[in-house]
C-alpha cells in the first residue's frame, strides 16, 4: 500500500535548479532582515513574516535567495517542516541550518511536512521536495518516512477500507516486501489454537477476527517481538459508544499500524534482531453473538478474566497475542495501543505515555524521544492498584473496580499476561492529530513509534 506510494520523490538531488530558502528563528529576524536589500526586507515585513514555524515570504529578486523559512525558536526542525507544504512546488535546499540542528532529522521533519492523504481526495498541488542538506543520511530519512507515511496511510483509512482483512493484507505486502514469512490464524481457528478472548471480541463482526503474525531476520539475533492492538473498528459493543464516541474509531487500529510502520524501519535499516510481529486484529461490532458485559473469558494464558465493560476490548486481545509473543522467549517484548482514553485526558494528545519495570527501556526511550522530537513520558506500573483487578468470580476483571487511574491499571492488566517476558514495554498511544501543526498534518499520525525506533537502533547494533 503506502510503500510503494511515496519514495523517493520527496527528496531532489542537487542541481542548479533548485531554489534557496533560508531558515530564521525568532531570535534572528532582525538581523536576517538586515542582510537583505532594503526592498527585500521591505516586502518580508509588509508580508507578516516573522519567522515563526513554517512561515514562508518568497523573495523578489533577492540574489541568490528565494524565500525564508520561520524556524520558530529554532529548538527542533519540526517547527520548520511546515515548508514542505508552504514552499511552491519545486526543488528547494536550505542555505544553513540553525545551530545544533541534525541535517538528517530536518529532512525527515521535511519529508513529514509534506504528507498528504490522497487515498479518497486529489491534493491541489504537489510539496515541495528537499536537497538533502550537507551531511544528511538520505537512506535513514527516506525510511523512517516511509513508516511514518504507512502508519498514516493505514490509520486514515476509513474502517469500510479497513477491516481485519484489509489489516491482513496491508501486513502481507510489507511483510513479503521484505522476505519476511507471514501466517494468519482467522475466524473459528482462533478458538482451535487457544486464542480465545481475541475470539470472542471478534465473533460478532462479518469480517472474522484474526491473528496476524510475521517473523523476519537471523533467527540467531536477539528476538524482538512487536504486539499492536488492530481494532479496526470499535462501536463499544453492547456498551456502545456514543455517536460522537465512534467518529475517530477508524484509528483504533493505531497501535497495529504504528507497529507496522515500526517494523517497516526495523527490516529496512537491517537491524540485528529476530522481529516477531503480531496482531490481533479485530472489529468490536454488535450482533446477537456479540460478548456481554459479566461474560467471564478464558485467556491463553490460562486466566479467566471477567468483562467489566464490552468497550475496554483492547486489552484482551492485546493479552492474547502478548502471552503467544512471550512463548517464544523475547528479549524485548513491545506493545502499542490506542487504549484509554485516561492516557488522553492524563498526556493530551502529543505526548505518549508508556510504561515498563526497566529503567533502561525508560530512559533510552524518553531521551530519544526527546533528542528527535517524538515526545514521550513513563506512567508508573502501581503495584497498589493490581488489587483493583480483583474480582470475585474470576483471575481478574478487564476494567477494574475503581475509577480511577484508567491508563495505568490498564497497563496493569497488561503486565499479567507479558510477566513472562525478560523485558516489556507498553505504550498508550492516541494515534492522531487533532489539529494540524508543523510536521504533524491533521489525522493519523505516529507516536512513539520514531522514539523507539531510535533507542532501537542503539541497543541493537551490528
Amino acid at each position: 500500500m503506502s510503500e510503494r506510494r511515496i519514495m523517493t520523490d520527496l527528496f531532489a538531488s542537487p542541481s542548479d535548479f533548485a531554489r534557496t530558502a533560508r531558515l530564521v528563528p525568532f531570535a534572528d529576524l532582525d538581523a536576517e532582515l538586515e542582510r537583505l536589500s532594503d526592498s527585500s526586507a521591505a516586502h518580508a515585513r509588509a508580508s507578516g513574516f516573522e519567522g515563526a514555524p513554517g512561515q514562508v515570504v518568497m523573495l523578489p529578486g533577492e540574489a541568490g535567495l528565494d524565500a525564508l523559512v520561520g524556524a520558530g525558536t529554532a529548538q527542533s526542525p519540526f517547527e520548520a517542516a511546515g515548508a514542505a507544504l508552504a514552499l511552491p512546488e519545486g526543488d528547494w535546499s536550505y542555505d544553513g541550518l540553525p545551530k545544533g540542528w541534525d541535517a538528517t532529522q530536518t529532512a525527515i521533519a521535511f519529508a513529514l511536512g509534506a504528507y498528504q492523504f490522497t487515498r479518497y481526495k486529489t491534493p491541489k498541488r504537489a510539496p515541495a521536495r528537499l536537497v538533502a542538506p550537507q551531511g544528511c543520511d538520505v537512506a535513514e530519512a527516506e525510511r523512517v518516512a516511509r513508516g511514518v507515511y504507512l502508519t498514516r496511510d493505514l490509520i486514515n483509512t476509513p474502517a469500510g477500507d479497513m477491516l481485519p482483512s484489509d489489516l491482513e493484507a496491508a501486513a502481507r505486502e510489507l511483510a513479503e516486501a521484505h522476505g519476511a514469512s507471514v501466517s494468519v490464524i482467522t475466524g473459528d481457528e482462533l478458538l482451535e489454537q487457544n486464542y480465545p478472548m481475541i475470539h470472542a471480541v471478534g465473533r460478532a463482526a462479518d469480517d472474522a477476527p484474526r491473528l496476524i503474525e510475521f517473523e523476519w531476520g537471523d533467527e540467531r539475533h536477539p528476538r524482538l517481538a512487536l504486539v499492536g492492538k488492530g481494532v479496526c473498528f470499535d462501536s463499544g459493543g453492547l456498551d456502545i459508544k456514543p455517536a460522537d464516541g465512534m467518529l475517530l474509531m477508524k484509528k483504533d487500529m493505531g497501535g497495529s499500524a504504528t507497529v507496522l510502520g515500526l517494523a517497516s524501519m526495523i527490516m529496512d535499516a537491517k537491524l540485528p534482531v529476530r522481529l516477531h510481529v503480531l496482531i490481533p486484529a479485530v472489529e468490536n461490532a454488535i450482533s446477537g453473538n456479540a460478548f456481554r458485559p459479566g461474560d467471564i473469558l478464558k485467556s491463553r494464558k490460562g486466566l479467566t478474566v471477567e468483562v467489566g465493560n464490552t468497550d475496554a476490548e483492547g486489552r484482551l486481545v492485546l493479552a492474547d497475542a502478548i502471552t503467544k509473543a512471550c512463548e517464544s522467549d523475547p528479549e524485548l517484548l513491545i506493545d502499542m495501543a490506542t487504549l484509554t482514553g485516561a492516557a488522553r485526558v492524563a498526556m493530551g494528545p502529543d505526548v505518549a505515555p508508556f510504561y515498563t519495570d526497566v529503567e533502561a527501556i525508560a530512559d533510552g526511550v524518553f531521551e530519544a524521544g526527546g533528542r528527535i522530537d517524538d515526545p514521550v513520558w513513563r506512567l508508573p506500573l502501581w503495584s497498589r492498584y493490581d488489587e483493583w483487578m480483583d474480582s470475585p468470580i474470576a483471575d481478574l476483571s478487564s476494567t477494574g473496580n475503581g475509577k480511577f487511574a484508567g491508563s495505568i491499571t490498564a497497563a496493569l492488566f497488561l503486565r499479567r499476561f507479558g510477566s513472562d517476558a525478560k523485558e516489556w514495554a507498553h505504550f498508550d498511544i492516541f494515534g492522531w492529530t487533532p489539529s494540524a501543526r508543523p510536521g504533524r498534518p491533521q489525522g493519523g499520525e505516529m507516536l512513539a513509534g520514531r522514539a523507539v525506533f531510535d533507542y532501537l537502533k542503539t541497543r541493537f547494533k551490528s
